[in-house]
């Protein structure tokens, strides 16, 4: 049923594949370091502007106001660098998804050809077997579209509850710090 083109085509095709998911995955690295590179410049920068105000604190009172102004934007900024953090890896994790979505779908056209191919070839009788055989094909197809389907809506859930918990934190540093 299967010549060595199609066998040949088909490994040329994973090839291509996993060099098109390795090169997302070291797309994805390379945010990361690039995130944490940056956070970490931030950082510095700013530990040396804090060390500098300080240490020419004058009093008690004065050292608490600028604790107290030191606090929020540390929590924003927390909140932010983990915003990046996910965004870079749901969108790594997205393009493995296309890749593994694209793959499954080319898979299910292949192996659907090789029933009907295998139908037209079936000797007389074995209509039955046949009208089987695709069932269960199409059945599989729907199961496997359902789980793609439920598996998209709980990702939009799980960023839709981040996002909610990032803008409860912001609120909440925002809110603690005027209390001071």
């Amino acid at each position: 049923m299967l010549t060595a083109e199609q066998v040949i085509a088909a490994q040329k095709a994973n090839i291509e594949t996993i060099f098109g998911l390795t090169q997302k995955a070291f797309e994805g690295v390379e945010k990361l370091v690039d995130l944490n590179v940056q956070a970490t410049k931030a950082a510095l920068s700013e530990s040396a502007n804090s060390t500098q105000a300080l240490l020419s604190v004058k009093d008690a009172q004065e050292l608490l106001a600028l604790q107290a102004n030191l606090f929020q934007p540390l929590a924003e900024k927390t909140v932010a660098y983990s915003r990046h953090l996910y965004d870079i890896a749901a969108g790594t994790g997205a393009e493995f998804g296309k890749a593994a979505e694209a793959q499954a779908s080319d898979t299910q056209k292949k192996f659907l050809a090789v029933v009907d191919n295998a139908a037209k070839n079936a000797p007389a009788g074995s209509e039955t077997a046949v009208a089987v055989m695709k069932s269960a094909v199409s059945a599989a197809n729907n199961a496997m579209e359902s789980v793609q389907k439920a598996v998209k809506q709980a990702t939009e859930m799980a960023e839709s509850n981040f996002n909610t918990v990032t803008a409860s934190a912001v609120s909440a540093t925002k809110s603690a710090a005027k209390k001071r």
